[in-house]
């Protein structure tokens, strides 16, 4: 059974005022939604699970002086040849390399990964070991779970070649369907609960976008549910 306002057996799924700053409105399969609405479905249905960011300071690093300043940090050359910088507020890990190019991950945010990069720098700064300069900070991958409004019939997705990307699913392997979206260019893991793992999408604007026009895809090709067909 499809989600509609006719056969949600819990009513319309929103019913938000027409009087919205952002009263525009746009057609979905299963409801009408204002700009504003869209936003609220964002926060609630989308949690960030991970922003990688790089960084490069254009300058070598002494990761030996690093060790000597920041006792805390974790370096084993003879395993890995980067330095671990740990922060607890925000919560991430950002790598440093003695060419001078940082990689955080951890953050919950594209502006938390900026901010950590930018505190690890003033650290570095403060202690003399590398010279005033910003670093350039670039949002590698995003990676964001969350869920669909129901079930999706997997096999049936899957044979179905014709949803704008390319799919691989192999059930007695991994229960996940892997779905290459061409625009915005990332890739989803859909599990059939509706339960979907977003990764490759370079700001938080793209995981929204890529979600909304998987969900659009899936009711338009009727191989999502309001309940287990």
């Amino acid at each position: 059974m499809l989600l509609s306002p006719k056969n949600n057996k819990n009513g319309p799924l929103f019913n938000f005022a027409t009087s919205n700053r952002n009263s525009y409105r746009y057609k979905c399969p299963c409801f009408y939604l204002t700009i504003g609405d869209a936003e609220f479905i964002k926060k609630k249905e989308i949690c960030i699970q991970n922003v990688v960011a790089s960084a490069a300071f254009n300058q070598p690093v002494d990761l030996e002086a690093v060790v000597k300043a920041f006792p805390h940090v974790e370096y084993r050359p003879q395993v890995f040849p980067g330095l671990a910088f740990r922060l607890k507020r925000p919560r991430t890990c950002t790598l440093i390399f003695k060419t001078g190019r940082m990689v955080c991950t951890g953050a919950k945010s594209e502006g938390e990964a900026r901010r950590a990069i930018l505190k690890v720098a003033k650290e570095l700064r403060a202690a003399g070991i590398i010279t005033p300069g910003k670093p350039v900070i670039k949002i590698q991958n995003i990676v964001a779970s969350g869920s669909l409004s129901g079930p999706v019939d997997l096999e049936e997705l899957c044979g179905r070649a014709h949803v704008g990307g390319s799919i691989m699913y192999e059930p007695e392997q991994f229960p996940g369907l892997m779905y290459r979206m061409k625009s915005p260019k990332v890739v989803f893991l859909i599990f059939s609960a509706g339960k979907i793992v977003c990764v490759g999408a370079k700001t938080e604007d793209e995981v929204y976008e890529a979600v909304e026009n998987l969900r659009r895809r899936l009711e338009e090709m009727n191989v999502i549910f309001d309940e287990m067909p």
